[in-house]
This record gives C-alpha cells, sequence and structure tokens, in this order.
C-alpha cells in the first residue's frame, strides 16, 4: 500500500485546526468534555485523510491512524520542549513517558474517522456507476 502523504498532511491540519478552536473554547471544562472534545477532532481529522486517500476501508483506516498520530507526534514534540524550559527534567520525563504510553489511543478516532471516509467516498463512487447507461 503507498502511502498519500497529502491526505495525512491535510488529515493532520484539520485536527490541528480543530485542537486549537476547541482548546480555546473549552479551556477549563471537566473531563468529559475533553475526552468527547478529543474523539471527535481525531474523528474528523481521520475523515478528511481517508476521504482523501480513498481505497479501502483499511487504507482509509490507515491513513486517518497516521494523520492523527503525527499530528500527536508533534504536539508531544512541542509540549515535551516546552515542559524542559519552564518545569525541569523531571517533569519533563513525566510528560514524554506519558504522551508515548498514548499515542496508540490517539491512533483509534483517527482511524476510525479514516475508515468511514474512505468507505464514504467508495460508496459515492458506487453510486455514480451504478446509473450510468452503456
Amino acid at each position: 500500500m503507498k502511502l498519500h502523504w497529502i491526505a495525512i498532511v491535510t488529515g493532520f491540519v484539520v485536527a490541528f485546526v480543530l485542537a486549537v478552536i476547541s482548546g480555546l473554547l473549552i479551556a477549563g471544562t471537566d473531563a468529559a468534555t475533553l475526552v468527547a472534545s478529543w474523539a471527535m477532532i481525531g474523528i474528523v481529522g481521520g475523515l478528511v485523510a481517508g476521504h482523501m486517500a480513498g481505497g479501502t476501508v483499511g487504507t482509509g483506516a490507515v491513513h486517518g491512524g497516521i494523520a492523527t498520530v503525527l499530528g500527536s507526534l508533534i504536539t508531544l514534540a512541542v509540549v515535551t520542549f516546552t515542559t524542559l524550559l519552564f518545569a525541569g527534567v523531571v517533569a519533563t520525563f513525566g510528560v514524554l513517558a506519558v504522551g508515548l504510553l498514548l499515542l496508540a489511543f490517539y491512533a483509534i478516532p483517527g482511524a476510525l474517522g479514516g475508515a468511514i471516509g474512505s468507505w464514504a467516498k467508495g460508496r459515492r463512487a458506487a453510486r455514480k456507476t451504478t446509473g450510468a447507461r452503456a
């Protein structure tokens, strides 16, 4: 399977923009709202990546998962560096260890959204060819 990097980067950008907007809107809320926001951001970013990549449902899931994990890695790098600057080495190690453990959980909503996006694109393409006359 060949990776469609434009789809992955676009999914990452959509997820990043949504994360910044939701971070500004729901700052200081309870944990349930934050988890729901995290899941929806991952699903929407994966949906965009999966729809752009097309192909099978598995291909969409891989592209959506990679898009959200790529975003998570970049965010983790920024947070780790900022923690190192302002909190010290011990806190930085804690942030890095927890962030690396959570990467697998970040891939789940993205893969789900990517699978749905790829499935929807395939369904739309099949509907167009069904109504054609020879």
